[in-house]
């Protein structure tokens, strides 16, 4: 409810609406209505001359029927591979895979097949090879093979193909001598004589190892065993002594004996039992001057005359003549051989004498 005697309350202003006409001297215009645009109008071709060409008159295109055949695509084709979008105005790519049929020859260049391998080289060109750059076997192999070239490693191994050189150079003054063995010499710097000589004690040093691995050592130990086991008193020929007493144990170098106690093997020079010796000892055959000043043992095996035990595998069950290093020459039955001493005489009181100690054998008579 208002109160109509309150002044305050001043009434609402009055809006007033003006609407203003079309300014004078202007016509308003009505919109043209749009017409689709006309079909293109074939323009024949400005002539230049009189000896142009004639003027083509285009052919209209021939219209789609709505029932003409899709187009095939190359994915409907090959489902398989991948299609990639065409931009308009390029030619589709070709599909990889083989060549269709049909098809000429592919255009040379690009990646090619697998090529044919090099024969390798023969021993004869890789030794030329090798004398005439003077380097070693592997770097000439490695040339003609298509590897490192000599002269590449004689540039970063200045060095070892100034030694190669100085090998050759020696080869060429001793024409039997090998390229290892003209390097060793190049190596160790002794003459070639020295270092010839070193070399042949350490392949007989070699072939003494096999040697004595060939053949079987069990005779000459059950002999051992037995006269340990049976406390057999032993005359023991030690050079220009003989000593009696027992063996007690065996090691690699020594023979531990009750009374003498460490005897070493390079001592021995024939070991037999007191009875045997005795009856046996007057009888053989000594040389007065190798009695008195025998003759010493090498430490080294390949320097002993007699060392390498397989050529007297086809002697046993004969006679032997052996010649020892203190003069002592025997003629005796060969009963069995090991890979370091021999057993002669008697089946039931063989002889035992070491390798180390024969200066000689040869067939008895």
């Amino acid at each position: 409810m208002t109160d109509t005697n309150d002044k305050t309350k001043k009434p609402a202003p009055r809006v007033e609406v003006i609407r203003k006409g079309p300014a004078s001297g202007v016509v308003p215009v009505a919109p043209r209505p749009v017409s689709p645009a006309p079909a293109p109008r074939p323009v024949a071709p400005r002539t230049t001359s009189a000896t142009s060409t004639p003027a083509v008159v285009p052919v209209a295109p021939r219209p789609v029927s709505p029932t003409a055949a899709p187009a095939v695509s190359r994915a409907s084709i090959h489902p398989t591979s991948s299609v990639a979008p065409v931009a308009a105005g390029f030619p589709p790519a070709r599909a990889s895979g083989p060549r269709p049929p049909g098809r000429g020859p592919p255009r040379s260049g690009g990646f090619r097949g697998p090529s044919t391998p090099r024969p390798p080289p023969t021993p004869e060109a890789i030794a030329a090879l090798a004398k005439k750059e003077r380097v070693p076997y592997r770097i000439a192999r490695g040339d003609l093979e298509g590897k490192m070239k000599c002269r590449i490693w004689k540039k970063l191994h200045a060095e070892e193909a100034k030694r190669f050189d100085q090998a050759f150079t020696l080869m060429d003054k001793n024409p039997n001598l090998e390229l290892t063995e003209a390097f060793g010499v190049v190596q160790s710097g002794l003459s070639v004589e020295d270092f010839l000589a070193r070399r042949a004690r350490a392949k007989r040093r070699d072939e003494v190892k096999k040697a004595r691995a060939s053949v079987d050592g069990a005779p000459i130990d059950a002999f051992i065993a037995s006269l340990i086991e049976n406390k057999t008193e032993l005359s023991l020929v030690l050079g220009e002594r003989t000593v009696l007493d027992l063996i007690t144990a065996v090691q690699p170098v020594a023979f531990e004996c009750e009374r003498s106690g460490r005897v070493e093997k390079l001592q021995v020079v024939v070991m037999a039992t007191r009875q045997t010796w005795e009856a046996l000892g007057t009888q053989v055959e000594r040389d007065p001057k190798l009695s008195q000043k025998p003759t010493p043992v090498a430490r080294q095996p390949s320097r002993r005359p007699v060392s390498d035990p397989r050529p007297l595998l086809d002697l046993v069950g004969k006679p032997i003549k052996l010649v020892l290093r203190n003069g002592i020459t025997l003629t005796q039955p060969l009963i069995a051989v090991g890979p370091f001493d021999v057993l002669l005489g008697e089946a039931a009181t063989p002889l035992f004498i070491p390798l180390h100690a024969m200066l000689s054998w040869a067939p008895g008579a």
